[in-house]
């Protein structure tokens, strides 16, 4: 049993009752997501807002995707990776070829794309402690800068408190992102995905 409630805009603290009337009015739902941060307000702000930066940051959309779904393989956050697959497939329109070598932690068809998810993957790992690395210099060869490797950040923290908070709360998977429901490769499912 979970220690953290799906809050319902009804029962959410006031402080979050907005951003989740916000989610509800665009999405058509609550993610269960946004029910289980709605407990803290700040943390449920902080997610919305971190989303609303990177959407404004250097990063494409399919770039921030990849990002977003990187770090939340690396994380195994299944939770997450279903959430950013089903915007990625439907919304993005990200590959197919694309979205399946990167929730399987593969090489990317794409090598822009490939550097990108492989230095998102090494800034997790390793916390951080990239520099010098062979990841960055390859994330720098194909032109990307240190604004995108400071977005890359950017998107790493967003989905780092949004991966720890489905670990910490057993978060299960909307009805929504069912079709895109992943465990790690190799791994037995233990969440209620």
């Amino acid at each position: 049993m979970s220690l953290f409630k799906l809050h319902t805009i009804a029962s959410a603290p006031a402080g979050s009752a907005p951003i989740l009337e916000a989610a509800n009015k665009g999405l058509g739902f609550v993610p269960n997501l946004f029910a289980h941060l709605a407990t803290s307000p700040s943390a449920l702000q902080a997610y919305r807002d971190l989303g609303a930066l990177l959407e404004q940051s250097a990063l494409t959309p399919e770039e921030q995707q990849v990002v977003l779904i990187s770090v939340s393989v690396e994380n195994e956050c299944g939770y997450c990776v279903a959430a950013h697959s089903f915007i990625s497939r439907n919304m993005i329109k990200v590959p197919a070829t694309t979205l399946a070598a990167l929730r399987d932690g593969r090489t990317l068809p794409d090598p822009k794309l490939n550097a990108l998810a492989s230095f998102t993957r090494a800034v997790v790992r390793e916390r951080g402690w990239v520099s010098g690395s062979q990841e960055l210099k390859a994330f720098l060869d194909v032109v990307y800068t240190s604004q995108h490797a400071l977005d890359v950040i950017l998107g790493v923290t967003m989905k780092t408190l949004s991966n720890y908070t489905t670990h910490l709360s057993d978060t299960p998977l909307d009805s929504v992102f069912s079709g895109e429901a992943w465990v790690k490769p190799g791994k037995v499912a233990s969440c209620r995905c």
